[in-house]
């Protein structure tokens, strides 16, 4: 299995075996304002399969990855290489970055040239025929999580550090960009503190990380908040909380609110895109309306006030993530790649 990008992915450390990274490089030349990453990723991904052997291209997001292995196809089609290209859809390259009229086109031709596309969660799946012209169909194929990683872990000791008196634990953890409305997280928790004692986490850092500053400061509640910035150890943050937010405006799927829930975490949620296929209503969490902080503190408050209804949610919510381990994912993907390639062949 190669890795073609531009940089190493953040979990590829070390060695491992028939794993092996090929980085993109290309030249900033003086020529070019922005140098051409997509036509140097394309020389690299047809430099790659001929020299490696590949048998199958697996591209992440429309733009610009579905663009360039179309291209690199093309080109490696003349060395008498017909090699079939997957794209899975994300969210962002088609709800919001791929609708843009100077991509659309783009993105749509990109699409429709692949030989098998697969999105995250039926929601996007549905997006997707919404807002391009894509004639082929899609197969839908959930993010998953590893078990291993992500589970309920004994950090007693951390809690204690945290919520000294046992106040419960609240968690958010994005990349703080606008769409995942970090002020609505703050705006719930400042009602949940007016009713009772609580502490929050928030796990991660982007653009929108001083608004919720500004707005904590102002609401007076900055005692009880802590600003944890980028983490690498989530899981072990995640095995010390009662409740986990997720108020995003549009989530194609929500895989952190999935990394909450294999750790016995129920969720609070807005019930945007993909969301309501892993959160569900009433048994691993709650889902409110985007915007709705009312209902949003209404439901922690329930959880958060009756321990064992908040028990049996946890064990919800770990049955729930338990059907996306790893395990139960990627022979899904494996059976797709089979059935593209045969399809490729056929067609030869």
């Amino acid at each position: 299995m190669h890795f073609i990008s531009y940089k190493q992915p953040a979990r590829l450390s070390g060695f491992h075996e028939n794993i092996i990274f090929d980085e993109v490089v290309f030249s900033d030349y003086p020529l070019f304002d922005f140098p051409p990453y997509e036509t140097a990723l394309a020389g690299k991904i047809v430099d790659s399969v001929k020299y490696s052997k590949l048998d199958i291209i697996h591209v992440h997001y429309a733009i610009p990855h579905a663009t360039s292995a179309f291209l690199a196809k093309s080109i490696l089609k003349t060395y008498g290489i017909d090699i079939p290209v997957v794209t899975t859809l994300h969210g962002t390259d088609i709800t919001l970055v791929g609708k843009d009229v100077t991509f659309e086109p783009v993105v749509t031709f990109s699409i429709n040239q692949s030989d098998g596309i697969t999105t995250v969660s039926e929601s996007l799946k549905q997006d997707t025929y919404d807002n391009f012209a894509v004639r082929k169909d899609i197969e839908v194929i959930p993010n998953f999580i590893d078990l291993a990683t992500f589970q309920k872990y004994d950090k007693n000791h951390f809690k204690k550090a945290i919520a000294p008196n046992g106040e419960p634990i609240l968690v958010h953890t994005s990349n703080f960009r606008k769409v995942k409305r970090i002020q609505d997280v703050i705006r719930v928790f400042d009602k949940i503190v007016k009713q009772m004692p609580a502490k929050l986490l928030l796990i991660g850092d982007g653009p929108e990380r001083k608004k919720a500053e500004l707005l904590c400061r102002e609401l007076g509640n900055c005692d009880e908040v802590r600003f944890l910035g980028k983490q690498d150890a989530v899981g072990e943050l995640l095995a010390v909380a009662d409740l986990f937010f997720l108020p995003s405006e549009s989530e194609s799927f929500g895989l952190a609110a999935l990394e909450a829930m294999a750790c016995e975490v129920p969720v609070i949620s807005s019930n945007a895109g993909g969301i309501p296929e892993i959160n569900i209503q009433g048994e691993t969490g709650f889902l409110s309306k985007v915007g709705d902080v009312e209902d949003m503190a209404k439901n922690a408050l329930k959880l958060l006030q009756d321990e064992a209804l908040l028990n049996e949610f946890r064990a919800n919510a770990l049955k729930q993530a338990q059907k996306f381990d790893i395990n139960n994912i990627v022979p899904d993907y494996e059976a797709f790649y089979e059935q593209t390639m045969d399809g490729v062949l056929r067609a030869v």
